[in-house]
């Protein structure tokens, strides 16, 4: 793993942070419920994209480990609440994936702040995400009323499924943090336990 910052995978990622604020100028400004539903399948699509080149082209670094992540929690973020204000995306799927967000996004400053590093990815937070974002997506596709005899099952199937295993890793990272940060503990503390 590398240190460098100017990769190919970080300049995707980086690209997709870009993306946010069209997306939420697609959004909310021209109303366009359509082409914003394609740029978070686009964007949840680079996702993978940027994992597998920097594995293939040896780019793995430090901080594209940290950049990926933000990026997706970013643009989850807005595609949830984006969507929620815009009456695209149910409650009952947009809270519970937004507390998730909270939770996790959070834990993750926690430990970056205390010098404990970054959450390492799972792939079952990686399969999760992808079904996330296809979720999400397809509830904008139907709210855009695209071929709503396709999007409609994807969006609840995909919504529901990846919110559950969402929250099944997002438990795992909280082991994750609650075993760094009793690292800080010291020995004599450990001790008396």
């Amino acid at each position: 793993m590398s240190d460098r910052i100017l990769t190919i995978p970080n300049a995707i990622s980086f690209i997709r942070l870009l993306a946010i604020p069209y997306f939420w100028w697609v959004l909310l400004a021209q109303e366009r419920v359509g082409l914003a539903a394609g740029l978070i399948f686009l964007i949840g699509g680079t996702d993978w994209v940027d994992g597998v080149l920097a594995r293939r082209l040896d780019q793995v670094s430090e901080f594209g480990k940290l950049l990926d992540p933000v990026a997706d929690r970013l643009m989850i973020s807005s595609a949830l609440i984006g969507g929620m204000i815009a009456g695209v995306v149910p409650a009952v799927i947009g809270w519970p994936l937004l507390a998730r967000e909270a939770l996790v996004g959070g834990s993750a400053v926690l430990l970056f702040s205390r010098g404990l590093g970054q959450l390492d990815v799972r792939p079952a937070g990686k399969v999760s995400t992808f079904l996330i974002y296809g979720g999400i997506a397809s509830f904008y596709f139907v709210a855009a009323d695209i071929s709503t005899w396709l999007f409609a099952p994807p969006a609840w199937i995909a919504g529901v499924v990846g919110l559950i295993l969402y929250w099944w890793v997002a438990m795992q990272y909280m082991a994750d943090v609650r075993q760094r940060l009793s690292s800080l503990e010291s020995p004599s503390r450990n001790q008396e336990v």
